[in-house]
């Protein structure tokens, strides 16, 4: 298998063929070659010439790399760039790139249980207006307190399944409170202190 080093002294000169400006013609040999892992070829610029590495993210000469590249090895190859020439800089690339995958990951995990809290109590909240449309005679203020009591049960229950109590969990349970109180013309704080104590969180 080729090494990097070989890999980019045969690249460089159809790279530089296919590109235009001096600017870019001094990043491109300032440029050193790092590693050839997964069918990626790693290149470095330099620290002190870091000025110099936009000119090498630039989409036309970041394909010009990669086109040469994949010339070279005979198979589709991607080129990174990164910042700084040695090995050392390539172990810090990485590790940055392994926190950068964890903190997406994290965030992919939150957004997910914040997916899932939302659902359960638009879940409860449907649920809740359908069981108000099911009573009759509305008025009639012992109906309304059997819907009560089944809606403050139903909400009870949701809490206690509740694993998301972050601030949106609870302004969706805080959205079943209130369809609740409207419902049943129960003030919402009462309707919370009910469903808090049958939780055990009161």
């Amino acid at each position: 298998m080729q090494t990097a080093e070989e890999i980019w002294k045969l690249a460089l000169p159809t790279i530089m063929q296919g590109v235009n400006g001096r600017g870019v013609w001094a990043a491109l040999n300032s440029v050193k070659p790092i590693a050839y892992e997964d069918e990626v070829l790693v290149v470095g610029i330099p620290h002190s010439d870091s000025e110099l590495a936009g000119h090498l993210r630039l989409p036309q000469t970041k394909r010009m790399m990669e086109v040469a590249a994949t010339k070279v090895l005979g198979k589709q190859t991607a080129v990174r760039l990164i910042d700084g020439t040695t090995d050392a800089d390539y172990e810090l690339a990485k590790r940055r790139d392994a926190e950068r995958r964890r903190l997406q990951e994290l965030e992919m995990t939150k957004m997910r249980a914040e997916m899932a809290a939302k659902s359960s109590w638009e879940t409860v909240y449907e649920q809740l207006s359908r069981r108000y449309a099911a009573v009759s005679n509305k008025t009639l203020p012992q109906n309304r307190a059997r819907f009560y009591e089944e809606a403050v049960e139903l909400i009870a229950q949701a809490r206690k399944e509740q694993t998301n109590f972050d601030d949106m969990g609870e302004r969706n349970f805080a959205r079943c409170l209130e369809r609740v109180a409207q419902y049943s013309e129960v003030p919402s704080t009462l309707v919370a202190a009910e469903i808090l104590r049958r939780v055990g969180e009161m």
